[in-house]
């Protein structure tokens, strides 16, 4: 067995690939990362950006819904969507040998609407009923509009990846929003799945970066332990919302757990572990998701182990420390939330022009 297959097999860990590009799917490459282990795929507008841009996989099909007269913004998600349904194909198999908990496809809406409630909702929708496939997951930024729209999503029975989470208290908001919305359809739970992404590595980016404002000694002591600090008490905060009185109900209906799924797992830092969010994030009912340096240096040299739930007391100790020293984790998630929504904004917009400007070119031509 592999190490992605022992993670899901003896931990009920399931590692996702957190890439997705039109040369996967025509080379078989997507099917072996499948029969290594991989049991789910994440994008984003990044992702795309970078596959549509990096090669001419996708030159044939854009000049085809060109000379068709489709807007390119129209051209662009026709793209996208045919490779969200070909990953959604492959992975169906894995969807139906979990009983329909593993095995997703995510795709993310426009993430210039990230901040507009109603947008949302109406984007996500529209996602659902065009791809209108069982293991297909639309992502949902974690923003502070976003949260009720995963409600609404969630109310109506849809599958929603909620992304962009930084903080406990955020998270803890967004578990919120699936409660209430399982508790506000009136359908079958067992139809409904729900995933939340909590970036990881970013994190460390973040607060390291203050720790050297800070200069001295005992700060800088702190470098690279916030994101899995946090991670470990997210898992924590998991465990204690789906028990009791109110989640027994909702179980005994048929509704699934919203795993926690580690994102932004890539170390960033040189001078740490390349499998640190790996090792360190192992444990039941979880995903990861994987870009594929991090999977070759897990299956090379990663460390099979439960450890989600080691080491929680220091955990705490770290997050208190991080405070004593200044270092306001509030603010930390404040700012990245603001990146993350404008990075993938950025990526789609320039993306976007990029292909407006190849479609002036292809009509003159």
């Amino acid at each position: 067995m592999t190490k992605l297959q022992r993670l899901c097999a003896e931990f009920g860990q399931s590692p996702w690939l957190d890439n997705l590009k039109r040369g996967y799917l025509t080379s078989g490459g997507l099917q072996r990362f499948i029969d290594d282990g991989i049991r789910g795929i994440t994008s984003n507008p990044t992702i795309f950006a970078k596959a549509i841009e990096g090669s001419a996989d996708y030159d044939a099909q854009f000049r085809s819904l060109i000379d068709q007269r489709r807007p390119v913004e129209d051209a662009y998600w026709d793209m996208v969507i045919d490779d969200i349904r070909e990953a959604l194909r492959l992975l169906r198999p894995v969807h139906d040998a979990s009983g329909g908990d593993d095995g997703f496809v995510s795709i993310e809406v426009d993430p210039g609407i990230a901040r507009d409630t109603a947008k949302t909702i109406a984007a996500a929708r529209e996602l659902h009923q065009r791809i209108a496939e069982p293991n297909l997951y639309v992502k949902i930024p974690a923003t502070a509009e976003g949260v009720p729209a995963v409600k609404q999503m969630v109310s109506e029975g849809r599958n929603i990846n909620i992304t962009l989470i930084f903080s406990l208290e955020r998270y803890d908001e967004i578990i919120e929003a699936y409660l209430s919305g399982l508790e506000a359809f009136d359908g079958d739970p067992s139809t409904v799945h729900s995933v939340a992404s909590f970036f990881v590595s970013r994190v460390d980016t973040e607060v390291d970066r203050r720790l050297e404002q800070l200069g001295s000694v005992e700060p800088l002591a702190l470098r690279g332990q916030a994101a899995a600090a946090q991670a470990k008490l997210a898992y924590q905060l998991f465990r204690e919302r789906f028990a009791g009185a109110r989640w027994d109900a909702l179980a005994a209906r048929g509704a699934w757990l919203q795993r926690p799924l580690w994102a932004s797992t890539s170390t960033k830092n040189p001078q740490y572990s390349d499998t640190l969010y790996v090792d360190n994030l192992i444990g039941p009912s979880t995903v990861n998701t994987l870009p594929e340096q991090t999977i070759e240096a897990f299956e090379d040299h990663g460390t099979l182990a439960c450890t989600i739930d080691q080491g929680v007391d220091r955990a705490q100790d770290v997050m208190r420390e991080l405070d004593a020293v200044g270092v306001e984790m509030a603010d930390v998630s404040r700012v990245l939330e603001d990146e993350g929504v404008a990075a993938f904004a950025k990526s789609f917009d320039e993306l976007v022009s990029a292909l407006e400007s190849k479609g002036a070119e292809l009509t003159e031509g």
